[in-house]
């Protein structure tokens, strides 16, 4: 849980604020998952903190959730080419990538259990999004195509996960 906080500190997910009067936070809570080895030994204990974004309210907390998800037949078509051209493919998986979308909306949330403050009325603003978040798919795929186009990543019109 302390690793989980420094990385979201770090990655400037929040500032610890006061609540202000009329606003209602959303929650939070811990999700815990062993992580293990292929003999089925315990690798590693994780922790994630989510959001309780079923308690997030449309137009409030967020306006949009629709994230862009590749089609099958593009990864079909893609695969097929790579092959007759005897290209080499790789794949990437980015760490916390729903981490990484910044927020547009003006969300507090609750503190997380083990992080402590001298007041009472003491919130996290959110500044980019944490998993269970409506929008927090959607801000990742802003994130990324924006990468992508400045870039000069070319989106194409049949399928606009391709670039």
């Amino acid at each position: 849980m302390k690793e989980e906080i420094l990385a979201l500190e770090h990655n400037k997910t929040w500032s610890i604020t006061s609540l202000p009067t009329g606003s209602t936070p959303i929650g939070c809570k811990w999700v815990y998952k062993l992580k293990r080895r292929v003999d089925g030994s315990i690798k590693r204990h994780k922790a994630h903190l989510v959001a309780k974004g079923y308690t997030q309210l449309e137009g409030m907390n967020y306006l949009d959730t629709f994230a862009i998800v590749a089609k099958l037949s593009t990864i079909r078509f893609i695969l097929a080419v790579a092959t007759s051209k005897n290209w080499i493919l790789k794949q990437l998986d980015v760490n916390n990538a729903f981490l990484h979308g910044d927020l547009h909306e003006t969300i507090y949330m609750s503190l997380p259990l083990d992080l402590h403050t001298k007041n009472n009325n003491q919130v996290c603003l959110l500044h980019k999004s944490l998993y269970g978040m409506k929008q927090a798919s959607r801000q990742w795929y802003t994130r990324l195509s924006s990468f992508l186009h400045k870039h000069s990543f070319k989106q194409t019109t049949v399928d606009h996960s391709l670039f």
